[in-house]
């Protein structure tokens, strides 16, 4: 009788186990969904909060175009997601305007002091720039950045839109878990730099989940941007009190680096991958290394290989290797150097690069191509009238460099710590020099019109992950909430930028989702595995469907994304 009754047990709790696991399991959608995309028909807005997410749509509603909607997400992130962004940081974006019908791209980042040179790095016996404290910062950008948007495809005052950040910066708003987390680790490493505690702990412990935070110096500073523009920023106090903190903290930005910086519209570059134009920003920053991994990988039937295969994951790998060598020798910026671009995205160079990869053998190292005569947030909004707008917008490292200056609410970014302080290297710190980018803003078109407004975060992750998210949408035919929900790759190992070069082949990181056999047979192939839980970016997205008069909007499940439509 026991063992009747043993027996019962089990195959009930076996059953209830079975329904649960299939209660979990979605009733549409394809595997790796989430949740469903959002679908509306007169405005989206996908960001890494949903505060910000809600500010964005209230904006539209009032009229707004998407432009005015981003730079008032962004506006809100840098309050509510410090650990990522904030306006001592840089700015990139690509705009498509429906009215032209055509893509804009601004490089909205900074530029080097003016007086320092590779020499006080040498005096001092230092072999690479650091990463925190006063040396690594460069001119912050993304001030600049809004109001070059603003000025190009704006429509409401820029007082309608800081208010709401304003009004959050006084009022304070809860703290998210994630975000909680990271400032929690940013508190352990940067609680002794001057007015970090008082600008970012609470009574002098680090935030909670829940807690409600405010920043009023933040606020007063956002208020003095909306009404006296952009100048309030680079030449008025904020500039004077930026330019004597740096210098008191032994660094070299002045209040002339300041006023002579200045935002750069460029024309985005692109790549067909199977019929789609998938559009990337010329270096400094570093999207172009998506397009030539795709460039590389259209030589591959990767639908054929099948998503998470062994044959599939090796190719990504070795094609990331291939273009990532290219980006340690020749992203830079384009003021100093004489860049490649089309070479390097060209189709006949990627064939070229292609057939250096071995179908059972990972490289240990590759070399870069012989060419005939280098923490963040993103945000992505679209409106009534078919604009669109791929925003990314970062302090680099998290937080950034440590360095808050008095009663402004905001950290500078560390970006020079990008530069290389090797002579004639294409990277190599010069003065009033801008260093090589790792945050990028995407766009995909198809027959010349809008269809997909995306990018995500997390430094080298960025190309690989916007490759990634191309081939998931094209050649597994995902939708947009799989294609970025899907596990991600991410080799890291590469040569630098900054210097340092890859002779071990590097380590493959995988999400969770991939199978031991593919594990296995990637490391029979040569690769180095691990399990990384982290550092796979934060992917948001627009598409637009034509024939239908819909948007459909999906955000990161990663981290606390929201995607939102009316």
């Amino acid at each position: 009788m026991m063992n009747k009754q043993r027996t019962y047990w089990t195959v009930f709790l076996l059953l209830t186990f079975s329904f649960a696991l299939q209660a979990q399991d979605r009733v549409t959608g394809k595997n790796f969904a989430t949740r469903s995309e959002v679908i509306a028909q007169h405005g989206m807005v996908a960001s890494s909060h949903p505060l910000a997410t809600q500010i964005g749509l209230d904006i539209l509603k009032q009229g707004g175009t998407a432009t005015d909607a981003a730079i008032a997400v962004n506006a809100a992130l840098g309050l509510m997601e410090p650990t990522g962004c904030g306006i001592g940081g840089d700015l990139f974006a690509i705009v498509w305007d429906a009215k032209t019908e055509q893509l804009y791209g601004l490089n909205a980042s900074g530029r080097s002091p003016q007086n320092l040179t590779i020499d006080y790095f040498v005096d001092n016996r230092m072999s690479k720039i650091p990463a925190l404290g006063p040396l690594p910062v460069s001119v912050p950008g993304c001030v600049d950045g809004w109001f070059e948007l603003h000025n190009k495809f704006g429509k409401l005052k820029m007082k309608t839109l800081l208010a709401p950040a304003i009004e959050y910066a006084r009022e304070g708003f809860p703290v998210t878990d994630l975000i909680a987390h990271y400032m929690k680790l940013s508190s352990v490493r940067l609680k002794e730099y001057p007015n970090f505690e008082e600008t970012y702990m609470i009574e002098g412990r680090p935030v909670s989940k829940g807690d409600v935070f405010k920043n009023p110096y933040l606020a007063d500073t956002y208020e003095k941007i909306a009404k006296k523009g952009r100048d309030a920023f680079y030449k008025g106090e904020v500039a004077e009190t930026i330019a004597s903190f740096i210098q008191e903290q032994g660094g070299f930005l002045t209040k002339e680096d300041l006023a002579a910086h200045r935002s750069e519209w460029v024309t985005p570059v692109s790549t067909n991958y199977r019929g789609y134009d998938v559009w990337e920003l010329p270096p400094n920053g570093q999207g172009i290394a998506a397009l030539q991994i795709l460039n590389i990988m259209e030589g591959f039937d990767v639908k054929e290989m099948g998503f998470g295969s062994p044959a599939y994951i090796h190719a990504f790998v070795e094609a990331k290797k291939l273009a990532f060598e290219d980006r340690a020798k020749f992203y830079a910026d384009p003021d100093f150097n004489d860049i490649p671009v089309e070479q390097l995205i060209s189709k006949e160079y990627a064939q070229e690069r292609r057939q250096q990869i071995m179908p059972f053998r990972a490289a240990r190292r590759y070399d870069a191509g012989k060419l005939r005569d280098g923490d963040t947030i993103y945000l992505t909004v679209a409106d009534k009238d078919g604009n669109m707008v791929s925003l990314i917008q970062s302090n680099y490292r998290g937080m950034g460099s440590g360095m808050v200056p008095p009663q402004l609410g905001f950290m500078l970014q560390d970006r020079g710590e990008l530069f290389s302080l090797e002579e004639g290297h294409f990277n190599a710190l010069q003065p009033g020099k801008r260093p090589f980018h790792t945050i990028i803003p995407a766009f995909i078109t198809k027959d010349g019109k809008p269809y997909i407004s995306f990018g995500l975060m997390g430094g080298a992750m960025q190309p690989q992950g916007h490759a990634q998210v191309v081939m998931n949408l094209i050649d597994f035919e995902m939708n947009l909430q799989e294609a970025g929900d899907a596990p991600r790759i991410q080799h890291v190992g590469s040569s630098q930028p900054t210097g340092g070069y890859m002779t071990d082949g590097g380590t493959v990181l995988l999400e969770s989702g991939f199978d031991y056999e593919t594990i296995r047979s990637l490391m029979k192939k040569g690769h180095k595995v691990s399990y990384s839980v982290g550092s796979y970016g934060g992917y948001q997205a627009i598409q637009w469907d034509e024939k239908k008069g819909v948007y459909f909007g999906a955000s990161e499940s990663r981290k606390d994304g929201h995607a939102a439509g009316y």
